[in-house]
């Protein structure tokens, strides 16, 4: 007689702790690194900020044991490492004359970040229940994306409306409403692809939907240039119409909807150019970059990174603090410059990874929301690094968007840090066994357990 077995898959959480904590010594060597390069001593605050910073870290790791043990096992210590780097960069700045103290805010935003992503897996056991609220999320990021136009908490800042203010706290509601608004994206699509994947009339032998079908993205094109119109706001608008218009071709994999997004959104910046000062003065500075009657910010961080060159000039030793802005928008020529292009391509493999990490788990996912959901939130980190290394390197103009988990700021860092809680609950759905998954549905709030005599 034999006996068939069957190999429980392995949750990785040790290769997990192994790159973590190989993440946490990068970060604390490169803390002490600036310490020694800038003051020739050991930093004093190496204990508490290091030590901090790390145990924040593997009480994340603990959670995800409890709670996720099949989550992706690469997520947490890349995240880690980017934030670690962000932190000692902000550090690196605040020890400049004349900088803000902004590392021991940016270690407290991020405890905050890991406490609110460690609340996401408690509160969401399973991304699916996420559907019941489809439209309160919508809702919900409508009125968010509308609170920096309010009069009395609505902010200005640098010519953009996207900040809202209550005393001496500042808020940026889009970093939530793109979570928002993803999520929303996803329920949406996941019941309409079988419409908005027909096929109307062909031109030049490409498959066109139906014009009843192109509704959704229509408001969606609107809805960006209203940001961009009333809030001055040209990343997040790309963001959002770019993000719509991803998650509806991984919906119903359908490239025309990509060329008709492509040439609404052409349009739609030629008109903002005409009509729009603010958006004028990007562009104009984007062509002309070393005009002495205009800003200088970009030709600072793109002499910077030169200065910096293949290998750069090592932590502490550069002079990133010259550059408006370095250690929020322009924390990326900062790196360019002291870590040079190899650090800087390694940073944006970082990126590469999380993004890779979350279309993975898009794959691996049984359900077409979580598909839609991993994806989304992947193509969100994706959009978002485009855009601002893009603005510093002039590919595109200039954003107020920020380099997630490096740049300094709470409202990024809280998001960021949301977005990984969602992508590692999703994993854990996705790389989770059959029968554990099975027993895991019965325990649910939408399972009535009858008992049979």
């Amino acid at each position: 007689m034999s006996v068939v077995s069957t190999v429980a898959p392995k949750t990785r959480r040790g290769t997990e702790l192994v790159l973590l904590v190989g993440a946490l010594v990068i970060v604390l060597l490169a803390y002490t690194n600036v310490g020694l390069a800038i003051n020739d001593t050991v930093p004093v605050d190496l204990a508490t900020l290091g030590g901090g910073f790390a145990v924040v870290a593997l009480i994340f790791h603990l959670v995800l044991r409890w709670k996720a043990p099949y989550a992706d096992p690469v997520l947490l210590p890349i995240v880690t490492l980017l934030n670690g780097l962000g932190l000692v960069m902000v550090h690196r700045i605040d020890l400049a004359p004349g900088d803000p103290h902004a590392g021991p805010k940016q270690l407290m935003w991020t405890a905050v970040g890991v406490a609110a992503a460690i609340g996401m897996l408690f509160l969401v056991p399973d991304h699916r229940r996420l559907r019941r609220y489809t439209f309160t999320f919508g809702a919900a990021g409508v009125v968010l994306l509308l609170t920096p136009l309010l009069p009395v908490i609505g902010r200005n800042i640098n010519g953009s409306r996207v900040w809202i203010g209550l005393g001496g706290f500042s808020f940026q509601p889009s970093e939530i409403v793109k979570i928002l608004l993803t999520i929303f994206f996803a329920s949406y699509l996941v019941q309409t692809r079988d419409a908005l994947s027909l096929v109307g009339r062909r031109f030049l032998g490409l498959p066109l939907p139906r014009a009843r079908d192109l509704g959704p993205i229509i408001i969606a094109w609107l809805a960006s240039l209203g940001v961009l119109v009333f809030e001055s706001d040209l990343g997040t608008s790309l963001l959002f119409f770019g993000l719509f218009v991803g998650m509806l071709y991984v919906a119903t994999e359908r490239r025309s909807w990509i060329i008709i997004g492509l040439g609404l959104f052409l349009a739609g910046s030629y008109t903002a150019y005409l009509l729009i000062a603010h958006f004028r003065e990007r562009v104009e500075l984007w062509l002309n970059p070393f005009n002495p009657n205009m800003s200088d910010q970009i030709a600072k961080g793109l002499m910077g990174m030169g200065a910096g060159g293949i290998f750069g000039t090592g932590l502490g030793q550069g002079h990133p603090e010259l550059t408006y802005y370095a250690n929020s928008d322009f924390i990326i020529p900062s790196f360019g410059e002291e870590l040079g292009l190899i650090g800087l391509f390694a940073i944006l493999v970082m990126y590469a990874l999380i993004v890779e990490r979350g279309l993975r788990t898009a794959i691996a996912c049984r359900d077409g929301f979580g598909k839609l959901l991993a994806s989304g939130l992947a193509f969100s980190m994706a959009l978002q690094v485009f855009v601002i290394v893009g603005g510093v390197t002039r590919v595109i103009p200039l954003t107020g968007l920020t380099s997630p988990f490096l740049s300094a700021g709470g409202s990024s860092l809280l998001a960021n840090w949301v977005i990984v809680a969602l992508l590692l609950r999703i994993s854990d759905q996705a790389r989770r066994p059959e029968v554990e998954e099975r027993v895991a549905q019965l325990g649910s709030d939408d399972t009535q357990v009858v008992k049979v005599r």
